[in-house]
């Protein structure tokens, strides 16, 4: 661990073994943040975030969703400070491809031009990487969309993923679950199962918060507390959890 010291003390240096370990430390940290699930289906996209609200803390609002544009959301997992910086800056970035072109941007535009800005973070000294990494969906001129960034400024697209705690073990499941013949509805469900596996608290879906962007009306729409219920009674049926 000692060979280790000197080499981490800035993300612009590599270590003899060819490792970054600032950018390491904060990826470390997304592995620490609740969970965060991105499904795509034949009808749409489906976000579901796990959270912690503390007992006297409103729970009505997520703090780990967020709209970039009519058309795109954003769900996080790690340190949710950063996302909120990140999710400012692909807002205005939005607005201005808007302004300039006329046209929504497309979700891979908003993806690669976050993980530019990740990129950045790894490159100068004075700065440290952003402790958090994003689940970017939505659906576009091209269809439906997800990607995902990393702090270290990867971006990669994908049918259904999960960041954050125990990522790899949902991943897993939703290896052995997920089809792309799957209705908005079975999405959601097979979120809210894959949130439910690892979950911490079990008290139905008060720890849930989902959104979902339809091929239809192309719209962020938060889904209501009932609307998660009926999902978790669907999800109980089909993945047995």
């Amino acid at each position: 661990m000692m060979a280790s010291r000197g080499y981490d003390m800035t993300p612009t240096m590599y270590s003899p073994d060819g490792r970054i370990y600032q950018v390491e430390y904060a990826i470390e940290t997304v592995k620490r943040g609740t969970l965060a699930i991105g499904i795509k289906s034949k009808e749409g996209i489906i976000m579901a975030v796990e959270e912690k609200p503390r007992a006297l803390q409103t729970s009505n609002i997520t703090q780990k969703i967020f709209q970039v544009d009519q058309h795109i959301g954003v769900a996080a997992a790690g340190y949710i400070p950063d996302a909120r910086v990140q999710v400012d800056n692909a807002r205005f970035f939005s607005q201005g491809n808007k302004m300039t072109y006329d046209e929504p941007v497309e979700v891979e535009t908003v993806a690669k031009h976050l993980a530019d800005q990740c990129h950045q973070f790894t490159q100068y000294s004075g700065v440290r990487p952003y402790g958090v990494a994003l689940i970017i969906a939505g659906v576009d001129q091209k269809g439906q969309s997800i990607y995902v960034t990393d702090p270290s400024g990867t971006f990669v697209p994908y049918a259904a993923v999960a960041i954050g705690a125990s990522a790899d073990e949902v991943t897993d499941f939703l290896e052995k679950t997920y089809n792309d013949g799957l209705s908005l509805e079975d999405a959601a469900a097979l979120a809210v199962a894959a949130i439910s596996i690892k979950s911490e608290k079990k008290d139905g879906v008060k720890n849930i918060k989902m959104a979902k962007i339809t091929t239809e009306k192309k719209v962020l729409e938060k889904i209501t507390e009932s609307e998660i219920e009926k999902y978790q009674q669907i999800a109980s049926q089909k993945f047995k959890v």
